[in-house]
């Protein structure tokens, strides 16, 4: 194969990867108008946003697994269809239903094509220090095109409605679908390769009942003991789940991988980048709309470093991973995005130069971080498990994604309730407790001197539960470096063992 057809598949299966890491970030800039002319509730909210990343993980494995079948250049083309199609009804739903829908709809074409971009990457480089570098473009994309979603949301919503930033998938999909038909060579598949989809419903029913278990637990009225049911339920579905892997001749997830301490440390850095980055960008595009009253242009502008950093840092540590130790690279990476987020937290009331350092260290560090372990998790698989290693990896980053959104969302959706303070006299309707979304709606139909109140209470404690959740999260990246580190000296020390026998 050419050097220029090799590059031509990665710009091909890139464009389709933005598309998909995009479309889980884009709707964050969106999201207030959005509210505003479907009516949304701050649950609905969650799901419209959530329902994508968790359908997409619980189907992952399967579609991994449905690429090794039927082939990768089959099952992506039949993805960006799929994910064209679903593109068009979400950009013009009527309803919050309808669009959460949709979301579905799109979480499965992106099933499909996601394993399949890295599998045929597998398949396309062949030289490890060009795999090395088509990888690390593959990550910085991953972990910078979700940094771009806002800004590209941001730029349609000043002159365009909400639905646009679903409309602008449609021409890039059928460009990407002509380019694939003329360049991917057709991967034949291993037609013997079974396909379980019921271990994949019942990931996603553990996924999708332990998240639901969250947000009832978060919510202003929650109820305990459904949260709890919710929680059960999930928990009994993964330990199913757990077990017909086990029991399987042919198992959707091939467990033994993990007994790889370098498979295990790839899969556990992109889960904890995923969420850190995905749940503290989902708060950052908030708070500078809601709370800094920035328009959505102006708050994707803001965080535009964080994609940038993101982007130039993958690439540069590709280049790295045939060189030093891959876990310390994941360590440094994980190190230096908890620092970047300690930083911009004491720089939140300081210039503005600070604040984007701040998060310029983050994104590098994530983009290092999320690169390496691509290269962990592909390259200690076996050639014929390349779309199951993918899928797994995917998993990772779409249940770090998922879960960071709701959990760091949800949390800070209660300590906004716990921390609101009114005054005694004032009267204001129960669901200014709920979320600042509602506050500030809530506060449009007060007396001025009132709605002023309002506004700077729900503003403060949005404030106060914004410092606490992200340096939970600063605390959880630097914690995770601690671990791939303590991994990597471990792994180093059982190799010189070895070596020395």
């Amino acid at each position: 194969m050419s050097t220029f057809k090799r590059w031509m598949i990665l710009a091909i299966v890139s464009s389709a990867l933005l598309l998909i890491v995009m479309d889980m970030t884009i709707l964050y800039t969106a999201l207030p108008s959005l509210t505003a002319d479907l009516g949304a509730t701050a649950s609905e909210k969650l799901w419209i946003l959530n329902g994508y990343s968790l359908v997409m993980a619980g189907l992952l494995p399967a579609m991994g697994t449905l690429g090794d079948r039927l082939g990768y250049k089959r099952i992506f083309t039949l993805g960006l269809i799929a994910f064209a199609a679903a593109s068009l009804t979400a950009a013009f739903a009527p309803s919050p239903g309808i669009l959460v829908a949709a979301r579905v709809f799109l979480a499965v074409g992106a099933a499909m094509m996601m394993p399949a971009t890295l599998s045929i990457i597998r398949v396309t480089f062949t030289d490890p220090r060009e795999l090395g570098l088509a990888l690390g473009i593959w990550g910085s994309i991953s972990a910078g095109g979700a940094g771009l979603g806002p800004i590209i949301g941001g730029l349609l919503l000043e002159r365009y409605p909400w639905g646009s930033v679903f409309l602008i998938n449609i021409p890039i999909a059928l460009v990407a679908l002509i380019l694939t038909v003329i360049f991917i060579p057709k991967h034949a598949g291993d037609r013997e390769k079974k396909w379980d989809m019921l271990s994949s419903v019942q990931i996603m029913i553990a996924m999708v009942t332990m998240i639901y278990a969250i947000k009832e637990f978060a919510r202003r009225g929650g109820s305990p003991a459904l949260a709890t049911i919710s929680a059960v339920i999930g928990v009994l579905a993964f330990l199913i789940f757990i077990r017909r892997q086990l029991r399987s001749a042919s198992p959707l997830i091939d467990l033994s991988l993990f007994r790889t301490a370098r498979f295990t440390a790839g899969f556990a850095t992109a889960m904890v980048s995923s969420f850190a980055q995905l749940g503290v960008q989902y708060l950052i595009t908030q708070r500078l709309q809601l709370v800094e009253g920035l328009s959505p242009l102006e708050a994707g502008i803001f965080t535009l470093c964080l994609p940038l950093a993101a982007l130039i840092a993958g690439p540069l540590t590709g280049l790295l991973t045939h060189k030093y130790d891959v876990l310390r690279i994941q360590s440094a990476g994980l190190l230096l995005g908890g620092f970047g987020i300690g930083f911009y937290l004491l720089q939140l009331n300081g210039a503005m130069s600070g604040q984007i350092l701040g998060l310029t260290l983050f994104g590098a560090g994530l983009g290092a971080a999320m690169t390496t372990a691509s290269h962990s998790i592909m390259s200690n698989a076996p050639a014929h498990k390349a779309g199951m290693a993918a899928s797994i990896e995917e998993v990772a980053f779409e249940m770090g994604g998922a879960s960071g959104t709701a959990i760091i969302g949800s949390f800070a959706g209660l300590l906004y309730t716990l921390s609101l303070k009114l005054p005694g006299d004032m009267q204001a309707p129960a669901q200014v407790y709920d979320s600042l979304d509602e506050a500030l709606l809530a506060a449009e139909a007060l007396p001025v001197a009132v709605a002023d109140m309002l506004r700077e209470a729900g503003r403060a404690a949005f404030d106060d539960a914004y410092v606490m959740v992200v340096s939970g999260a600063a605390i959880l990246l630097v914690l995770g470096a601690a671990v791939i580190g303590w991994t990597s000296r471990r792994s180093s020390r059982a190799g010189s063992i070895g070596h020395s026998r």
